[in-house]
């Protein structure tokens, strides 16, 4: 055994190497990057072959590690929760066609929403598939649950989704690490030849396995071992309580003795055999689980209502917002610990884009070739850019969903509002514009679209970008007329000159592509920092 510090992402990612891992397919998001980085960084990933390019996003690479595990190797795929979104439609069908070989889904929710749009939780999505969830509660069980998790889908020829959260993704701890690297699988094609054409026919043979299938699932819930009941002499309460949020109950008991019964859960379906012996001890149950009401949702669902149940749906523990050791030891009866308000003083700084950004001179040609229009027509998408809605610069009026800006513009041009601007980063353009795009030359919809190019996926570490080099092609092979397809420079001697140029797009009556093109100050300093050392 060997003993490394790693955060949860990076367990994941050593325990997939360590598991005989043939190919991990992602695209960055926070907070699973570092799963991929880490497979890229590692000179063992390197020496076995294994696949861990970014994809162009979550779900051509959710597609791609199916591909993988038809072949009968071991797959890994990563995405951030509102990836899993986009990811959505393979991922479901997944849970029909099965996997052959092992097929690991890592989800990473963000509770509190510190760099998302929303709090969903994966385990909702990995429920509706009606697939096994892994739900780890620390690093070292991240790094089990890998092996653990390759094994089981093979065993049960089904993919298994592992739900971690922001907390379990970037804290650290030490974790014991097998050294024997697992062989990778050899290629193996599905003894059922039909197992992957999903007509209607095959399909619905398909699905009902998936259905008889939950049984067995259940049963290995149940036995796995990861699931856990800790008996407790004082039955006036029984603890359930998941993943990362056992850590905050425990929290609260330093010497790890615990009164009450308390079951912690981190493999589903649920293990309802422990449910209904602490249903049956207890007075009441108290449900500490970080994201949604999933556990709780259920247990109301499936006990009779003859005693109580806390948690968040009753108000017990807040509706929305991450958890912590203080909120988790007040619903449990311990006194606040909450410290004093933090003074105006030291108030958080809101975020800003980086001094000599290529966006900020982008967004101020723009504003100032907009101040002739009423306010509230730039759409703009997620990326460093979106940081635009923020003082000084103002410039955008909307940020839904990786490659809304361009429909979004569409149809409020559709609506009337003309002119109409979106405004999208090359990464997230390759990632869900393109098809945006289409439908506004199909139409040749009255629109102005400008993809900032910083040749980099700059939001999330500064990791390449599918779209380098590439985009001016892609406009041309969607249909846009080429002499409305516009390259500036965003610097301040062009300024002048490039707000020409967007007023000369904004009054063009169909679909007009201007792409502002200049490095990333970040990874522009990064690459001269190494060829410093050179």
């Amino acid at each position: 055994m060997q003993k490394l510090v790693l955060l949860g992402d990076e367990a994941i990612a050593q325990g997939a190497i360590d598991a005989g891992l043939s190919g991990i397919y992602a695209y960055p998001g926070t907070p699973s990057t570092e799963i991929t980085e880490y497979v890229q960084r590692s000179k063992k990933a390197n020496e076995l072959g294994i696949h861990s390019q970014w994809s162009a996003n979550e779900k051509t690479a959710m597609e791609a590690a199916i591909g993988m595990s038809y072949a009968g190797k071991r797959a890994m795929v990563c995405m951030k929760h509102v990836g899993l979104n986009v990811a959505a439609d393979p991922f479901i069908n997944s849970a029909i066609t099965g996997a052959n070989g092992g097929l690991i889904i890592v989800s990473a929710d963000d509770p509190s929403m510190h760099s998302s749009q929303n709090e969903q939780d994966s385990r909702f999505l990995g429920k509706f598939a009606m697939l096994p969830i892994l739900e780890p509660s620390n690093q070292q069980e991240a790094y089990d649950m890998v092996h653990y998790g390759f094994d089981l889908s093979e065993k049960l020829k089904v993919p298994v989704l592992m739900r971690i959260t922001t907390r379990m993704a970037h804290s650290r701890s030490v974790i014991e690490r097998n050294t024997e690297v697992r062989q990778q699988n050899k290629i193996n094609i599905p003894e059922d030849s039909h197992q992957f054409i999903l007509l209607p026919a095959i399909a619905r043979k398909r699905y009902k396995k998936l259905l008889q299938d939950q049984v067995i699932f259940e049963k290995e819930s149940a036995d796995s071992g990861f699931n856990k009941y800790f008996d407790g002499k004082d039955k006036s309460i029984g603890i359930i309580t998941s993943g990362i949020a056992y850590n905050y109950v425990m929290e609260n008991y330093p010497e790890r003795i615990i009164p009450y019964p308390l079951l912690k859960i981190t493999q589903y379906p649920l293990p309802e055999r422990m449910i209904l012996k602490m249903y049956e001890e207890c007075s009441e149950l108290i449900v500490i689980e970080e994201g949604y009401p999933l556990i709780e949702e259920n247990l109301k669902g499936f006990l009779e209502l003859g005693i109580k149940i806390k948690g968040r749906l009753d108000g017990t523990l807040p509706r929305d917002g991450e958890l912590n050791p203080n909120i988790v030891g007040i619903a449990l009866g311990f006194k606040d610990q909450k410290g004093p308000e933090i003074p105006e003083i030291v108030a958080q700084r809101p975020p800003a884009l980086c001094n000599g950004c290529p966006h900020i001179d982008s967004f101020e040609a723009l504003n100032e070739a907009m101040s002739k229009y009423s306010a509230g027509r730039v759409f703009s998408d997620i990326g460093c850019y979106t940081l635009s809605a923020l003082p000084p610069l103002k410039a955008i009026y909307s940020c839904v969903d990786m490659g809304a800006s361009i429909t979004m513009a569409k149809g409020a041009s559709d609506a009337g509002l003309i002119p109409s601007v979106g405004v999208i980063g090359d990464s997230t353009f390759t990632h869900s514009g393109i098809t945006g795009l289409l439908d506004c030359v199909n139409e040749k919809t009255p629109v102005t679209i400008i993809i900032l190019d910083n040749s980099t996926t700059g939001m999330t570490g500064g990791q390449p970008s599918a779209a380098t080099g590439k985009i001016e092609n892609i406009c041309k092979g969607l249909g846009v007329e080429e002499e409305h397809i516009r390259i500036i420079k965003p610097l301040k001697n062009k300024t002048e000159e490039n707000i020409r140029i967007i007023n000369e797009e904004l009054e063009y009556n169909g679909v007009s592509v201007i792409i502002p093109t200049r490095e990333c100050v970040q990874t522009l300093n990064k690459r001269m920092r190494e060829k410093l050392k050179k």
